[in-house]
This record gives C-alpha cells, structure tokens and sequence, in this order.
C-alpha cells in the first residue's frame, strides 16, 4: 500500500476518532460565555457583538435546520463545533507526516521510504494529533457552540493547504517547471481565499501567514540568513497588509464613498459603497491584464490574492442585510457602511498601546474630540464624537505593560500592587510610576508567565484545579502541576495537604510533564534534521501565541482565563510532541534491532502521551449531561411576572436569556435589556421596536437627543442659574429627564469652552406611584404597605447613557410594567425598593420589603431547574458552580424570609428541594474557592436550615462544611508564611466561618444560650453574616 493511501486512511481514522470524542462529550445544552449569544444569532441569522462571525452564523444556521424541535437546535451547533474539531486534528496529523516524511526524505539520499519509516511517520501522526485532541484547552472550545473550534478549523485548513503547496511546488520542480507562477500557486490563492472566509468567523487563522510566508520563501529561493531574515520582515509586512488594509481600509474607504456619494450626490445609502467596490474590481482586473501582459507574476500573484481575500470577505454583506431587517440581537446596528467599519474595527472597545504608550500613572493632558458621521434619516449627520486622549510626550516609552488606567475592574490597582507603588487614600493618586524595570517584569511575569506559560503547561504538564487564577502568588488555585510531588510540592507547598474537595476536584489532571517532554524532544529533532521547516513550526507558534501576548497587551485581573485565545501555539506544539516519537525511535535503534524500535516508541508515546491525557482529562471535559445555562435562564424568566421588563449586567445573565427566548421560545413576552449596551444610541432605539412577543418601551429621549454621543454623560450641576430647584424638595424623575437632562436649551446645560453639556440640577427624585392601578396589575401585594411616591437620592455626580437610560425607562414605565433586575442594584439609589420574586429582584412601591415570599416560594418549588445537577457524575467548574451558588443563596434567602415569618415548613420544603437537587458528588456544601463563596454561601444555607428547624438538612450541611475548612486550616498551616501571604483573607474566612458554626450549633441546639453579639471582626465582609440577620441579602456574593 503506497504512502498516500496510508496517510489517508490513518488520517480519516484519527479524525473520525476525535470527531466521536468530541460528540459524545460536547454540552448538552447552551453554554455559558458568548455561546447563548451565538447560538441565539444562528438561529435566527441575528448580529452577535463586533466584530461578528457571519460565516459561522451562516454554517451554524445550516446545521441547525435539520433538528426542528427548538429543544434540540443546539445540538445543531454544537455538532458544528465537533465536527470542526474533529476536522482540525484530521489535518493536524497530515500536517505532522508531513513535516515526518520531510525529515526521512531530507535524509533517504533519494531512497523510497521503508515500511519502518512510514510506521514511524503514523505514530508520530496519530500520537501527535491525538495529545492535541485531548489537550485542555482546544477540548473545551470544541464541545461548545462557540467560534473557536471554528477558527481552529480554518487554523488548521489553512496551514494545510502551504503544505499542500510545497509539496506541489517540490513535485513540479522534479517534472524542470520552475517560475514564480505556476499551477501550484492555485494552493496560494486558495489559502488567500480561506483567510477571507475565516474572516467572517474569527482572525486567529491570519496569523499563520507569517510560517506560510516562511514556507514560500524556502521553495522559491536559495536560502541564506539574510535571506530569511528578509522574508521573515515580508512575512510581518503581509500579515499587517492583511489584517488592516485589505479588511479595515477597504470598507473605510467605501463607506467614505458612501458618505459622498449620499450627502453630496443626493444618492441613496449604499450607493457609494457599492460604486467603491465595482471600481476595485476594475481596478484588480486592469493590474491583472497589466501584470499578464508584463509578465509581472509577482503581481498577478498578489491581484488574484486580494481578489479571493476579498471575495471570501463578502459574509460581511450578509451582517448589513439582516442588521436592516431590525432581528432582536441586532449588535451595533449594522445597517449601514458607516456602522460596519466601526463593527470590524471593534470601535466600542477602544484601543490600547503596544509597543509606544504610556504608563497608567500618568494623567493625560489633553482630550480631542474628533467630529465623527452617524447614519441619520437620509443622509450622514456629524453626530457622533471620537474621543482622542492625549498624553505628554515625555510620559510616552517603548513596550508599555502597565497602561490601563481604568479601575472599572481593578486594573490600575492590580499593577500598582505588582509594582510595590503605594496609593493616597484621599486623592487616589499613586505615589510613584512604574520604571520600565516594572513593564519589563510585568510583561514576563504576568503576561507571559501567568497569562501564557500557565496556560501552555495546563495542556501539556498538568493543572491543579479550575479555579482561576488572579494572584500571581497564590499557590492554591489554578496553577499548573506536573503530577510529580517533589517539583510540584517545591514550587506549590506539599500538595498531598490540599483539602478533599481541591484534591477531587476534577480539573485536577496530573499528566507528569510528559507531553511537554515528547514535545521539547521533538522541537529539538526537528531543529537538528530539518532547520528550515523546524522555523516553519517554530513561527506558527510564536505568531499564534507569544505575538498575541505582546498585541493584546493584557491588564491584570481579566475576569476570565484566557487560555482559548492561545490554542493556535498548542496546535503547533502538538506537531513537536508528534515529531517527539521519531526521536524516541532513534533512541531505540541503540537497543533494538529491525522495526522493534518502531512499535516500541510508538507504543511507549502512546500510553505515554494521549492514553494518560484522554484518562485525565476526560471528566472535567465531558459535558454531555450539563444544562445549567440554559436552566438558570429558565429560573430568571420564571422569576418574572408576565410581560416584564428584565435588566441584565453581564454576559452570563444575558445570553444564557437570549438563548432561552430566541431558541427555546421561553418567556418571549419579557424584555431583557442588557444594562451594559444601554450606553450606546441604537440599543436604546431598539427599544422602541416590538421583539418577540415583548411590547415596544418607552422612553423619553428622541433619537435625536441621543444620537452618537449625544448625552452620553450628563453631569450634576445644582447652581446653574437657568436649571436651579429647590434641593430639599425630590423632583418628579420624569420631570428632571425629560425638562432638564433632555433640554438642549443652553440656559439648562453647562457651557464647557464650546460644548455644551447636558445636566441634572438634583440628585433627589421621586417616582409618582398610582396606588389602584399597582394593586390591580400585582405589582404590590395585598397585604403591602404602598406608597403614594418612592423617593431615593441619586448617588452620583455624573451619569453615563446607560444609567440615565435606566432611569428613564423607569419614570416612562409609570409601574404599567414589571421592571426586575437580575442581581440587587445599588448603583442609583433605588435598591431599597426592591425586592426578590424568585431570582429577580422587582422594583415595588414598597420599602424594605426584600421577599415576595409567597410568589417566590411558588416559583421556586414548581419551575426552578437546577442544569442537572441531581444527575451524578455531571461536572460544573468554577463559572457554572457561581451560578449554582447564586441560586442556593437565594434558597437560603428565601427559606429564611419564610421562617422569620413562620413558616418554617414552606421553609423546610425549598431548602430540602434545593438539597435534593445539587448532589454532594456534583456540588458539594463544603469546597474551598475564591474568596470563599461557595463555604460562605453555604453557611447561610445552614442558619436557614436551622431557622426552619430541619435538623437532620442542618447536620448534614454542618458537618460537610466543618470537614472542608478544618481540611482548609490544615492546609494553611502547612504553608511557609511567603505561601500564607496571599491567602490571608481565605485563611481568615475560614477561621470565622468555623466559628460561626460553632456559636450557630451552641444558638440553636440551646436556645437558653444568648446569641453571640455581632461586631464587625465577625462579619463576613460581602453581606453574609455570620450570626442570623432576618431581611439581610447576600445574594452579591454569588454574583
């Protein structure tokens, strides 16, 4: 059997095996993150957040249409991402025999390979290939309807097909065809067309351009190193060409067309934009007869590369088609030129420095405000304002790591703690600034060490558990092991002290470094026999992992690992590990005669490598039984009377909803508005459009008043003569948004230099409340004391888009709709007028009322699911088990609103359903995390417990918890005082939790024991008390 047929069919069956991993393990359901999102813009071709994927929407639509039932549809997508997966190892292991076969014929002297040889080339395929199917990170990203699987696909295509052309280009030079284009190049061009495509998916597979680069020059030309050193600038050149003129420039300079061509011509939209591209098409056809008539290869080579590029790029009309078709995940508002350049450029997220900056100590010194279009009603208008902000030259330096200033999520304080560099309480202002010292060592420590190298060494070494990791220092979650106590107890503290719940946790995957070790052989190999396309790999991995630390430029504290955005360098470490068993064999030849050396190293890799890492890695992968997201949607939902208005704060309380409404078609008479992308002018006019079964909202501003960045912020100003009112008095909320912060009469703003800025005289309002119609539509209960007005004081000084727009949803609601919110929100001085249906938090006419106990306890008991967590053996990691957290602390929440009002067997009945419900294998009562939330939030389920006199619920929640921070202690005194640092709040938490359940047990066994007095050294800092507190919320600690 010739080689060819071989590698085929070894090829297909790896993949076929992959592919079968992958479906029996992908999520059962939506996944949390931006899958909800995704899934939910498939299903209906919607717009996901910039800058899109509209190919993936386009293929997942396709893959969903087979399965009718909408229970079903994900299945659809998440197939997609197997397949993909599956795909993705199918040419990674053609790509390793390549690379293999290249090695013994580089050394054959023109001889055929043996049957040795080509045994060897499929171990060191399907070892290789098979180490990357069960690595950690692209195992997660191929069981979920996300893009990465995707992208890794067209990765993995793409990288391919430059093999594919060398060895064309290598085929027509044995056959004297030799010239800078021939029909080998088809490969190039195809490649070129592929990227374009991958576009529409996601821009990982441009980094490959750079080894596809190396790869060309190796064929075409005589190689010395002042050569490749050209070629490797080129290779840069071209991957900037790509990824900014050809994707960027190309629809700026369209959508200047249109601009012209609409306000000049009087030309409807799209005209320009269309005239550009016609004129590009022509302007590509003339340099094509040019460069055919010239025989200018190098330039029909590169015409017909732009041509596919763009040609692939075309997905994008598919985004602006269905964005004017107004769908209800309609992102950016994409229906018009303008809106996709600023979609494809990710306008909304802003930029940051890579390699000249600032630090984020310094203050900046200016502010330009660049007038920008927006589209209006037939014409562009200047609108819209590009926020420049300037900072002195001096404060400028080469390579800034510690930019970020913003402290939104803590950022400026994380690299001021890294750098040792102190804070004034009063002022805020650092006492210092970073020296380049500081970048430099933040760079390799936090960048490239903790948000690379951590990352890296998880899929080839071994991972200590899925908590994430924030502190550099913090010896106890999730760092990477190896599995060997001696390194690992060196570098962590002696591992075997873990408490039970770390130790079992099943991202607990020792893989003995031996991956990482195949690997670091086969690099070495390769290097030695094959220089040329060792650099090849060599590139691939650098660009698709270390370039991308350097350009994302991350800050400290992300508020999620980030492993996936590096899986493009796994893929080419993978090839090493392949190559790492031609070594092994070579190893052998010393002690072994004829192909015994072969089957030798090929089975020692084997078991050494995929048979350990698919053992390890496999339960923490399987997501087959996992319906969480989509569950804990079904609980917001169900938490919300009929017709409701629903605000949302993050990802996981928004797309998860999305998902549920836009596929499922559950609870679509609710509108569910995230609070976040309320600070745009487009999601606030897509409120005034139907959605679903939902109503239109309204609201008091004019899409004028908020077009572009009109009102984005306006400011508290009570002495401004024309808008002075009486500050002892609260104004009626309307009133204030509507006659004052919605005026553009000048004497109502603020004159700064020229501008002029909106306002708001006094920050005490008041909400008129219709006392029959709120008892008619369930607003208020009977029962509940209501008021004629609700009054609050606005804590803020200045108000973004999106909280003004809260408030002015709220004043035009006029109570005639449910307004909830998905976490208790304090930030605009209403939150005690709310109060919790379920897993909601409703906004009433009643205060201090925190419990709709009877609703709440209706809902909870009959709709409430819990994503299988009563099902065993079902794994959920860190993010899925702070969702479970959130709906026990509202179990507890509720059960002890019940008891404090004597109701302690309704009471008893939720906490023992909840009990029922969260198996201890799955989700246990006692397990160490961050911060301690999930034993803090357990406590409060213990004193519910207690409070509704389930005993036996109460004893055994006790004695699991006091098990776990007694292991936790044990653990902590194991540490030297450096390792105890970092954990000081943990190990304090433990000690006053375990002293809680001490006083708690001496409390409510005895009931002649008078309570232990409260005092802030016994309070737990995040609202969960430690003693009983009746109508205390604690549901933030498990947002």
């Amino acid at each position: 059997m010739s080689f060819k047929r071989i590698n085929n069919i070894t090829g297909w069956a790896i993949g076929l095996i992959a592919t079968i991993v992958y479906l029996l393990t992908m999520e059962a359901s939506g996944s949390f993150w931006d899958c909800g999102e995704f899934a939910s813009s498939a299903y209906k071709l919607q717009i996901p957040h910039p800058p899109g994927a509209p190919l993936f929407i386009l293929i997942g639509r396709l893959f969903m249409i087979p399965f009718s039932d909408p229970n079903n549809a994900i299945h659809g997508l998440n197939t997609m991402s197997a397949l993909m997966s599956g795909f993705t190892i199918l040419f990674l292991f053609w790509s390793i025999t390549h690379f293999a076969r290249r090695i013994y014929e580089k050394h054959n002297s023109g001889l055929a390979l043996t049957n040795g040889q080509i045994f060897t080339i499929m171990a060191a395929g399907v070892v290789g290939a098979l180490a990357y199917t069960f690595s950690d990170s692209f195992w997660y990203s191929a069981v979920e309807s996300e893009v990465y699987a995707s992208s890794s696909f067209f990765t993995a295509l793409v990288f391919w097909a430059a093999l594919k052309w060398e060895q064309a280009v290598t085929d027509e030079k044995l056959r004297g065809i030799k010239g800078n284009f021939t029909p080998a190049d088809k490969w190039l061009i195809l490649i070129f067309y592929l990227v374009g495509l991958a576009v529409g998916v996601h821009l990982l597979p441009i980094l490959t351009i750079p080894a596809i680069v190396m790869v060309y020059y190796f064929r075409r030309y005589k190689v010395t190193r002042w050569g490749t050193f050209r070629a490797f600038v080129a290779a840069c050149i071209i991957t900037g060409i790509v990824q900014v003129p050809m994707i960027q420039w190309t629809v700026k300079l369209a959508s200047d067309f249109d601009i012209l061509f609409t306000n000049s011509f009087d030309l409807p939209f799209f005209t320009g934009f269309t005239f550009f591209f016609v004129l590009l098409a022509a302007i590509i056809y003339f340099l094509l007869r040019l460069a055919k008539r010239k025989d200018w290869n190098f330039l029909r080579l590169a015409m017909w590369s732009f041509a596919f590029v763009l040609l692939g790029f075309t997905s994008y009309y598919t985004t602006m088609i269905r964005s004017l078709a107004d769908p209800a995940v309609d992102m950016f508002n994409v229906d018009n030129p303008l809106s996709l350049e600023g979609y494809l450029t990710r306008e909304q997220y802003g930029d940051w420095p890579i390699l000249k900056g600032q630090d984020f100590t310094d203050e900046p010194t200016d502010q330009k405000y660049i007038d920008t279009y927006v589209k209006g009603k037939n014409k562009y208008v200047k609108k819209g304002k590009k926020v420049v902000t300037v900072y002195d030259p001096s404060d400028l330096h080469f390579f800034p790591r510690m930019w970020d200033n913003s402290n939104d999520q803590g950022h400026a304080d994380y690299y001021a703690s890294f750098a040792g560099i102190g804070k004034d309480p009063k002022t805020g202002k650092y006492y210092d600034k970073p020296t380049m010292a500081d970048n430099i060592s933040f760079f390799f420590s936090y960048q490239l060490n903790w948000m690379y190298w951590r990352y890296f060494m998880w899929n080839f070494a071994g991972k200590q558990n899925d908590l994430q990791g924030i502190d550099m220092a913090n010896v106890r979650d999730g760092n990477w092991i190896t599995g060997i106590p001696f390194w690992d107890n060196a570098r962590l503290g002696d591992q075997s002290k873990l408490p039970d719940t770390l130790k079992n946790n099943k991202s607990h995957n020792r893989l003995f470094a031996l991956p990482l070790l195949l690997g670091i052989l086969g690099l070495i190999y390769q290097y030695q026999k094959d220089k040329e396309n060792g650099l090849i790999v060599g590139l691939l991995f650098f660009f698709t992992g270390i370039a991308i630390v350097i350009y994302l430029n991350q800050a400290g504290n992300q508020p999620r690992e980030r492993d996936y955005a590096y899986v493009g360098s796994f893929y080419a470490f993978a090839m090493w590990i392949g190559i790492g068993v031609m070594y092994v064999k070579e190893l052998f030849d010393k002690y072994m005669k004829g192909n015994m050396s072969s089957y030798a190293a090929a089975g020692l890799c084997f078991l050494a490598v995929p048979v350990i890492m698919a053992s390890q890695e496999w339960n923490d992968h399987d997501r087959s039984h996992k319906t969480l997201p989509r569950d804990i949607a079904l609980d917001y939902l169900q938490s919300c009377a009929p017709n409701a208005i629903l605000i949302t704060f993050g990802d996981n309380d928004t797309y998860p909803l999305w998902f549920d409404q836009e596929v499922l078609g559950i609870r679509r008479d609710i509108r569910v508005i995230n609070s976040s992308l309320l600070g745009t002018d487009w999601y606030i006019n897509q409120l005034s459009y139907a959605i679903n079964k939902s109503a239109p909202i309204p609201v008091i501003w004019s899409p004028d008043q908020i077009i572009g960045s009109n009102r984005d912020a306006i400011y508290y100003f009570p002495d401004l003569p024309g808008a002075k009112v009486d500050q002892t008095k609260p104004m009626d909320l309307y009133t204030m948004m509507k006659d004052y912060a919605g005026s553009d009469d000048p004497t109502r703003m603020y004159q700064n230099g020229n501008d002029f800025l909106n306002i708001f005289p006094t920050k005490n309002v008041k909400i008129p409340v219709d006392t029959n119609l709120v008892r008619q539509n369930g607003t208020v209960n009977p029962g509940d004391s209501v008021l004629s007005e609700i009054d609050f004081t606005i804590p803020k000084n200045a108000l973004m888009k999106n909280e003004s727009a809260i408030l002015n949803i709220i004043a035009a609601n006029n109570w005639k709709r449910p307004i909830y919110f998905t976490s208790p929100y304090g930030d605009l001085g209403f939150q005690q007028y709310l109060r919790t249906d379920g897993l909601t938090y409703r906004l009433v006419p009643v205060k201090n009322s925190e419990v709709n106990g009877n609703w709440a306890y209706d809902v909870m008991m009959k709709k409430f699911a819990f994503g299988n967590a009563n099902v065993p053996g079902v794994y959920f990691d860190e993010e899925n088990r702070r969702h479970l957290n959130t709906l026990r602390m509202q179990y507890a929440q509720v059960a002890s609103y019940l008891a404090d009002n004597g109701k302690k067997e309704e009471a008893k009945n939720l906490l023992e359903r909840c009990d029922k419900n969260m198996l201890q294998e799955n989700f246990p009562y006692g397990l160490a995390s961050r911060r301690q939330q999930q034993d803090q939030i357990s406590y409060q389920f213990l004193i519910a417990a207690y409070k509704a006199g389930d005993t036996v619920l109460a004893k055994k929640v006790s004695n699991i918890l006091r098990t776990d921070l007694e292991q936790q202690i044990m653990y902590f005194n194991s540490l030297n005082d450096d390792r105890q640092a970092p954990l000081a709040y943990e190990n304090q938490m433990v000690q006053q939790l375990l002293q809680g359940i001490q006083g708690m047990e001496q409390y409510f066994t005895k009931p002649q024991l008078i309570a232990p007095a409260e005092n802030e050294s016994t309070i737990i800092k995040n609202n969960a008390p430690l003693m009983p507190k009746p109508k205390k919320t604690a549901k933030d600690t498990a947002k």
